[in-house]
């Protein structure tokens, strides 16, 4: 039996997901959720074997913050996002928070129900697009010499790494980008986990090495 999570902001998703994945013998529907925290908790108290994640809520904590927290929290949890999102940069995101897989909202139905099984045995499930998709992004970086983690930053992202390397606070930063203080702080941890960098003399490295600051070593 494959116990589920549900996690989505509109009820009406959650309802007709849980039609029809307890209509399958082998899989049950224990538990839903709105917002990632809420998701997190239910998690950790009902002990799923597959947590379907929405990518996008507006309220409370989105899908990649609660997939990368959970992940920490429950190694062992399988993670499928679910998403309306078809490109690379969220397709990479959602791998580097840990999520298991990723599938499309207007997905078939019988594919949300294989990528349910792959992901719960463990293994990785992409739909066929973002596979393609995520091959030829590879391999053009590879053909460009730059096939590394940079690629998985956001542009947003790239932009804090920069400023913090050339010594702007998180202060100064938001008020140049037009963010708040806390938004600084996630990119700038978002950053620093995908990079595998501890430190900022680290991150200041990192970007000369990358010639973000106008100069290179």
């Amino acid at each position: 039996m494959i116990n589920i999570l549900l996690v989505d902001d509109h009820a009406v998703v959650r309802m007709g997901l849980s039609m029809l994945l307890n209509s399958h013998a082998d899989m049950r529907v224990v538990g839903e959720a709105s917002e990632g925290n809420e998701g997190i908790k239910k998690a950790l108290e009902l002990k799923p074997n597959v947590v379907i994640m929405d990518l996008s809520m507006p309220h409370g904590k989105d899908g990649l913050s609660a997939t990368s927290e959970l992940k920490k929290l429950m190694p062992e949890v399988n993670i499928l996002i679910l998403t309306m999102h078809d490109d690379e940069e969220y397709l990479f995101r959602a791998i580097q928070a840990g999520a298991s897989g990723c599938i499309l909202k207007s997905a078939p139905h019988d594919e949300l129900l294989a990528a349910i099984e792959t992901v719960a045995k463990g293994d990785a499930y992409l739909h066929p697009s973002a596979t393609k998709r995520l091959m030829e992004e590879y391999m053009g970086a590879l053909r460009h010499g730059n096939a590394d983690t940079f690629n998985l930053l956001s542009d947003r992202e790239k932009e804090v790494l920069t400023l913090v390397a050339k010594g702007f606070s998180n202060k100064e930063i938001a008020e140049q980008l037009v963010i708040s203080v806390k938004t600084v702080e996630t990119h700038k941890g978002n950053v620093m986990e995908k990079l595998q960098l501890k430190t900022r003399p680290e991150l200041v490295q990192y970007a000369i090495k990358k010639g973000l600051l106008g100069y290179g070593l």
